[in-house]
């Protein structure tokens, strides 16, 4: 333990420091004059005596100070891993939590960023590779360019697109120069409207092809309750967020399936919560807290359906920036079969008017 760490306060340390050096002068001038012994004897013996003590104190005051430097010079060279002590009670023991917490940013925020490097490198790579194999065998005469052949380059393509699309909206929201444009609409034409899209997608896709995207079997219904549901809050994010869930629960959804959306009326004026269900294999509750993090596919890594690339993993982390955009809440709920996604949007605030 250092010199100061059992004081809750370096004021406190700096008065204890004037009072021990007030009672040294005062018991050797008491000692001066009962010995007879010179003033300036005793004028030595106090300076020496205050001199010993304040050193004493401003090591336990500085230490902490000179140990984060250590650190932040570590820190600049790209060691994050390195802490201070916290011990200490006062001002500098809260200085050094709150280093630490800094540090521990830091060291999370250095970790994402090597992981993002590798992730959307082997994510890249997948799809460039097998667009070059393909068309490397068109060239040299291997496989004829007929519209088979440029399917699968096409698939490819679409597939690198899909990536490149969701990291600038990633990057976008990160950025914070997403705008959100929040307005009233009616609830069900518009889910009925996003349920649309999805099957026609599906069918197009199917049609051609192209995989687990495709999957035509699983039937998708819509729950809004009353009818005349309406809510306030950005149509093109909330798009993002609905379409994004189902996709993910229409890929774990098994053969002739199920995904509900269901909508209901929140707490707040125009407030929504939203949720999806599905009848997959379900999400495991040690896994929950993850599922939103980007490029995680979670556990179960082969969803159903034939040729299925298991997604980027980007869709539910979009998901939860568009909510968080909204200032509301995602997360797992819980549910006795499959996996149920809940969105609560807060609607109309008080400063939006």
């Amino acid at each position: 333990m250092r010199p100061l760490d059992p004081y809750r306060s370096v004021k406190a340390a700096l008065g204890a420091l004037v009072i021990v050096s007030v009672t040294i002068t005062t018991l050797l001038v008491f000692v001066a004059i009962h010995t007879d012994t010179e003033l300036r004897i005793v004028t030595i013996f106090s300076i020496i005596a205050t001199m010993l003590i304040t050193q004493f104190v401003a090591h336990g005051l500085t230490s902490p100070l000179d140990e984060m430097k250590t650190v932040a010079r570590a820190m600049a060279n790209g060691d994050y891993s390195r802490r201070v002590r916290a011990e200490r009670r006062d001002e500098l023991g809260d200085l050094a939590a709150t280093f630490n917490h800094m540090a521990a940013d830091l060291e999370a925020v250095d970790r994402h960023r090597k992981e993002l490097v590798a992730n959307v490198s082997h994510e890249l790579r997948t799809p460039i590779a097998g667009l070059r194999g393909v068309l490397e065998n068109v060239v040299d005469g291997v496989s004829k360019a007929d519209p088979e052949t440029m399917r699968t380059a096409l698939r490819q393509t679409e597939r690198l697109g899909r990536l490149v699309e969701t990291l600038l909206d990633l990057s976008r929201l990160d950025n914070g120069v997403v705008p959100l444009r929040a307005r009233r609409f009616e609830v069900w034409p518009y889910l009925s409207g996003v349920l649309r899209e999805a099957n026609m997608a599906a069918a197009a896709v199917g049609q051609n092809g192209r995989g687990a995207r495709g999957r035509t079997d699983v039937h998708l219904h819509l729950d809004v309750s009353p009818p005349e549901l309406a809510a306030y809050a950005d149509a093109e994010r909330l798009h993002q967020v609905v379409a994004n869930l189902v996709d993910n629960a229409v890929k774990h959804s098994p053969p002739h399936g199920r995904v509900t959306l269901r909508a209901r009326r929140g707490a707040g004026a125009g407030s929504l919560e939203l949720e999806v269900l599905d009848e997959g294999p379900g999400i495991p509750e040690s896994e929950r807290h993850r599922i939103f993090e980007r490029f995680n596919r979670g556990c179960v890594s082969t969803p159903h359906g034939p040729g299925s690339d298991g997604g980027t993993g980007l869709g539910l982390a979009i998901a939860r920036w568009a909510v968080d955009l909204h200032g509301g809440s995602i997360g797992v709920a819980e549910s006795a079969r499959g996996c149920r996604i809940r969105v609560t949007l807060p609607g109309r605030t008080q400063d939006q008017g």
